[in-house]
């Protein structure tokens, strides 16, 4: 059921110039060009609200994902993502994100086999990657290539429903494709080619540790791990690099160029790479015993606590009590990671000290869920490239969503301007002038 809209008014005075004004609400949020009403004479330009890295500034309505982060809920198209991750495979869930509905079975299974036809790739994009130095981090390979991707299909500029839903296939299809072979590149092995008649996962672990001779066969266990983490990860709402799809995407640009931006922004260790440095804490801490000190350090400011505390949730990710749950799992198959016991302790002390508590430093996605990649034998480096994976169908709904929305127009913030007032040229000495 959508949500009913809700109306009412704000009564602002201008105390420059005594005038008042009045502005609808409507969902919790006035416009912000309404304030452009608010001038002190004609030559004024009127207010406009100035939000830096966008706080409290809604860019859009989307019906496709719902977070509360006060209480901790977290909705793919109304449903509770506790039971996505329980019931659903990745591929439903990104027919829900992208279609608005779960699928009947018939509709699944068109749905599946469509994507994994497409995990083949062209032998042009294999050749980009072998382009890259041994050291190239797979992130970079993985934005180039499929920002290359629109080259090859030069229909991808059209919009028609056929042709947008042939490149979301590709797209899903393909990505793992291009972030196992940029692994392959890097520790120096042979691509091995995708096979479409295994599970998403399942297909994404073989061409990642599979011997030219030797097929990897991933316990069930591990395999429906990579798939709740990849369901976990596929969309959040308005994060950075969705923004920066549908920044890019406002422009009309293809499917793959937009999402290729959501990459780039994914890249950023602010965003993607939280797990990674997760490790590197739990490592640095190097034992239970030194958990206490190392809470200590981080009350007095001189050490840093990673995988606490998100932009949105103000309570426990619901996204970490899953993989807590998932990683558990792995390791009765895997055998214990010593940093588990580390991590549960820190976990432990945090939510029963008040200063954490009062601070709303809880675990999110990120606090587990390197534990199960590095349990899976996947190391830190490709940690970003499989976030990229399971976002991949959060981006491209939110790419077909704002692109049939059209109240969007191309994206344009304003600015503050703090430069300099009109300043005349001075030439250089004894330079002619330009003609």
């Amino acid at each position: 059921m959508t949500p009913a809209k809700t109306s009412s008014s704000l009564s602002v005075k201008d105390n420059r110039t005594g005038k008042d004004y009045e502005f609808e609400i409507t969902d919790g949020t006035i416009k912000a060009i309404d304030l452009r009403a608010m001038k002190v004479d004609d030559s004024d330009f009127g207010l406009m609200t100035y939000d830096p890295a966008f706080m409290n500034t809604a860019n859009c309505r989307s019906a496709i994902t719902f977070i509360d982060g006060d209480v901790g809920i977290l909705r793919y198209r109304g449903y509770p993502i506790e039971q996505l991750a329980e019931k659903s495979t990745f591929l439903e869930v990104s027919y829900l994100l992208i279609f608005g509905e779960l699928p009947t079975q018939a509709q699944l299974d068109t749905w599946s086999s469509d994507v994994m036809r497409h995990v083949y790739v062209n032998e042009a994009a294999k050749e980009i990657i072998g382009g890259f130095r041994h050291d190239a981090h797979p992130m970079g390979m993985l934005q180039a290539t499929i920002g290359a991707l629109g080259t090859f299909y030069p229909e991808s500029k059209g919009d028609e429903p056929d042709v947008r839903y042939r490149q979301m296939i590709r797209l899903l299809g393909k990505t793992p494709t291009l972030g196992a072979w940029a692994f392959r590149h890097m520790t120096g092995r042979k691509y091995i080619e995708p096979d479409k008649n295994k599970s998403y996962a399942q297909n994404f672990l073989d061409m990642m540790f599979s011997e030219s001779t030797i097929d990897y066969e991933a316990n069930a266990v591990l395999t429906k791990a990579l798939d709740v983490l990849f369901i976990l990860h596929a969309d959040h709402e308005q994060n950075c690099s969705t923004t920066a799809v549908r920044g890019v995407g406002s422009s009309e640009s293809d499917m793959y160029s937009s999402v290729s931006a959501g990459v780039g922004a994914l890249y950023g260790p602010l965003h993607g790479g939280a797990n990674e440095a997760v490790l590197t804490m739990l490592r640095g801490i190097g034992s239970v015993d030194n958990v206490p000190e190392f809470v200590k350090a981080v009350k007095n400011r001189e050490a840093l606590l990673m995988g606490f505390g998100h932009r949105v949730y103000k309570n426990y990710d619901p996204r970490a009590r899953i993989v807590k749950g998932a990683a558990d799992e792995v390791f009765e198959v895997t055998g214990v990671n010593p940093l588990l016991k580390i991590a549960v302790e820190l976990e432990r002390i945090a939510l029963e000290d008040e200063f954490f508590i009062a601070r709303k430093l809880y675990p999110n996605v990120d606090f587990y869920s390197g534990l199960i990649y590095e349990a899976l034998g996947i190391p830190a480096e490709m940690f970003t490239v499989l976030f990229a994976i399971g976002r991949m169908p959060g981006w491209i709904a939110q790419w077909s969503e704002m692109r049939d929305d059209k109240e969007q127009k191309i994206a344009r913030p304003r600015q503050i301007y703090t430069g300099y007032d009109e300043r005349k040229y001075v030439a250089i000495k004894g330079r002619k002038a330009a003609k």
